[in-house]
C-alpha cells in the first residue's frame, strides 16, 4: 500500500461502483449537483465557475435549521437501521461457530467493516453544504445517476412506443425536429423512431402544460403557437416571465437531461400545437445520440490547431455549441461580399477559398481547406463582408458556430485567427 492509503490509487470507475459510494452520491452529492446545474442552465453565465461558487456559498448561508435537524435525524436512523440489520444477520446464523477461515465466519467481520465505512462516510458528509429545501422534499426520483449506466446499473433493452401518424404528419414533424439542436445528432433510423414515439398535444390559450417543481416525464417541441415560461423568483412574489418559446423551440428537456424537478412553469399564450416525447425514448435514443455526438466532437476538436491552447473544459463548451452542416461537392458555402454570421470548421472533406481581385477576371484560388481547418472568422471578428468565397471541392461535413457562440467561446483566440486570416486577405 502506498503512502496516503490505497484509496487514492483506486480507478475512478471502481470508486464509483462501490455500493457505499453509490449511496453517498445518490443521497448527498446528486441533490446538490442537480440544483447547481439547473441554476447554471437557467442563468447561462459567461463565466460559470464564479457563479457556481456564489451559488454554493449561498446554500451555506441559507441553511434552514429544520433541514439541519432533519439531516441529523436521518443520519441517526441510518445508523440504527445498519445496527439492527447487523444484529439480524448475526442472529440468522443461529449462533453456531463456523469453521475457522470459512466464508461464513468472515461475513460478519466484513459487514462490520462496511458499516464502519458507511458511518465514516456519513460523518464526512456533514461538512458538505445542504441541498436546497425543494430537493430535500422530492419524491422517488432523487438521483441523476439513476439513468447512468455501468457495471452497477446495466442498460436494458428498449423498444420505443409507436403512435400512428400519416405520412403528411410525419413530414411536418420532421421539418420541425430538423430545426432543433437536440435532434441534430440522430441518424435516419433513430430519427424515425423518435417521430413515431411523439404524441401531438393541442393546447388552448392559457393552458399550463408544465408546473414548476413537478417531476418531468416529457419534453415538448413546438410546431405552432407561443408559450411563456414563468418562474417564482421570491417566495412572496408572483411568478414572472423569464423566457418565451416559439415554433421550433424545445422546452421541458432540463428535467429529463438532469433528473431534476421542473425549473419553471410553462403556459400557452395562444392556441398551440406541441409534440411530446417521453422520458424513456429521450434517454435511450436522443440523449445517447447527443452524448455520442459531443464525445465525437470533443475528440475531433483536440486535433484542431486553433484550439490547442484551450483546456478540456473550454473545448467541451465549444463541442456543446457546434452544429453540423453537409454540403455537396461544388456547392458554395460562403460568398465573397456577403454578410457573414457563421464560423466554420471542416470535419470531413475538402474546400477551397476563391477571391475576386479584379472585375471581369475569374476568381483565384487562395487557400485550400481540409479536416481541422477553419474559415469564416474574419467577417465575425471585424463585422465586415466575406473577404473570399469558399466552395466545397468534395462532399463536405462542417461544424459551425453562430456569431453569438463564436464571440463567447472563441473570443480569447482572436489574435490567432486574425493572423491566420491574412493568408487569403493579402494574396
Amino acid at each position: 500500500e502506498q503512502e496516503g492509503g490505497a484509496t487514492s490509487s483506486l480507478p475512478l470507475k471502481g470508486i464509483m461502483a462501490a455500493p457505499q459510494n453509490q449511496d453517498y452520491i445518490q443521497s448527498k452529492v446528486n441533490p446538490i449537483l442537480e440544483g447547481l446545474v439547473t441554476q447554471v442552465l437557467l442563468e447561462r453565465p459567461d463565466d460559470p465557475i464564479p457563479f457556481m461558487i456564489r451559488w454554493l456559498q449561498k446554500q451555506i448561508k441559507d441553511e434552514d435549521p429544520e433541514i439541519v435537524e432533519l439531516r441529523r435525524q436521518i443520519a441517526e436512523l441510518k445508523a440504527q437501521i445498519a445496527e439492527a440489520e447487523a444484529r439480524i444477520s448475526r442472529n440468522g446464523t443461529g449462533g453456531s461457530a463456523a469453521p475457522e477461515g470459512s466464508k461464513e465466519a468472515a461475513e460478519p467481520e466484513e459487514e462490520e467493516d462496511e458499516e464502519e465505512e458507511e458511518d465514516d462516510d456519513d460523518d464526512d458528509a456533514e461538512d458538505l453544504p445542504p441541498p436546497p429545501a425543494s430537493y430535500m422534499q422530492r419524491g422517488p426520483r432523487s438521483s441523476v445517476s439513476a439513468e447512468a449506466y455501468g457495471e452497477w446499473n446495466q442498460k436494458k433493452e428498449f423498444t420505443p412506443p409507436v403512435h400512428a401518424k400519416s405520412d403528411e404528419v410525419k413530414a411536418r414533424l420532421k421539418g420541425v425536429l430538423e430545426g432543433s439542436f437536440l435532434f441534430q445528432g440522430l441518424g435516419g433510423k433513430d430519427f424515425e423512431s423518435v417521430i413515431d414515439a411523439m404524441k401531438e398535444q393541442v393546447l388552448e390559450p392559457s393552458t399550463m402544460i408544465i408546473k414548476e417543481g413537478d417531476d418531468g416525464e416529457e419534453l415538448y417541441v413546438i410546431e405552432e403557437g407561443v408559450l411563456d415560461c414563468y418562474k417564482k423568483i421570491k417566495p412572496d412574489q408572483d411568478p414572472i416571465v423569464v423566457k418565451t418559446v416559439n415554433p421550433g423551440d424545445v422546452f421541458g428537456e432540463l428535467a429529463l437531461l438532469y433528473n431534476c424537478p421542473r425549473a419553471a412553469s410553462v403556459s400557452s399564450r395562444d392556441k398551440c400545437v406541441c409534440w411530446s416525447l417521453d422520458r424513456e425514448t429521450f434517454t435511450h435514443i436522443v440523449k445517447d445520440a447527443a452524448m455520442k455526438k459531443r464525445t465525437k466532437h470533443e475528440g475531433f476538436l483536440e486535433k484542431v490547431s486553433l484550439l490547442e491552447t484551450m483546456d478540456a473544459y473550454e473545448r467541451s463548451k465549444v463541442a456543446e455549441a457546434l452544429r453540423s452542416e453537409v454540403r455537396k461537392a461544388g456547392e458554395l458555402v460562403v460568398k465573397q461580399g456577403e454578410a457573414g454570421d457563421t464560423f466554420y470548421i471542416v470535419e470531413e472533406g475538402t474546400a477551397v477559398a476563391l477571391k475576386d481581385f479584379e472585375d471581369g477576371e475569374p476568381p483565384k484560388e487562395v487557400k485550400d481547406y481540409a479536416a481541422g481547418d477553419f474559415f469564416g472568422e474574419l467577417a465575425l471578428l471585424k463585422d465586415e463582408p466575406r473577404a473570399a468565397s469558399v466552395q466545397a471541392k468534395s462532399d463536405l461535413t462542417l461544424l459551425t458556430l453562430d456569431r453569438k457562440a463564436f464571440k463567447r467561446l472563441l473570443g480569447p483566440l482572436q489574435a490567432i485567427m486574425e493572423r491566420a486570416s491574412q493568408q487569403y486577405v493579402n494574396k
